[in-house]
């Protein structure tokens, strides 16, 4: 058996996830996108040190390179100095997903328009200026360690 989930809209912004079973050989006659997303852990208690290490681990472990170097190297300059509020702006950045970051972060709005949510964002300002690589700096991921 495998499970199906089917992304239904009502009433607004609720959403509502049904579950199906269906054998394999009824899969052929399905024709609908699945949609499946899970929503973010809510950190409530977390300590600024705790959410700074956190967010500098899922900077790094994002699963596709070319974000992983961005962020990782964004992280590694700001987030030391990085106020609660714009700790938790990046955090819900990091919550999008992967390509769309990096193609908000390189502008690229043709391959992934940008959302209205983000078009103000100081941190992605900032990741973006750091994405342009004025310098032409040989781009590589920062050492863990805090002497580099």
């Amino acid at each position: 058996m495998l499970r199906l989930f089917q992304r239904t809209q009502f009433q607004g912004s609720k959403t509502c996830i049904r579950v199906f079973s269906k054998s394999f050989h009824s899969l052929l006659f399905l024709r609908q996108e699945l949609i499946l997303k899970v929503e973010p852990l809510k950190r409530d208690n977390e300590s600024e040190d705790v959410k700074r290490r956190r967010l500098v681990y899922q900077s790094r472990k994002r699963g596709i390179l070319e974000t992983d170097l961005l962020l990782s190297r964004f992280a590694k300059r700001y987030l030391p100095t990085m106020s609660v509020e714009e700790m938790e702006e990046y955090d819900d950045l990091l919550n999008e997903l992967d390509w769309d970051i990096y193609y908000w972060a390189v502008k690229n709005y043709e391959v992934t328009p940008l959302p209205e949510k983000w078009k103000d964002s100081k941190i992605l300002a900032k990741l973006q200026e750091m994405s342009a690589n004025n310098e032409g700096e040989i781009l590589r991921m920062p050492n863990l360690d805090d002497s580099s």
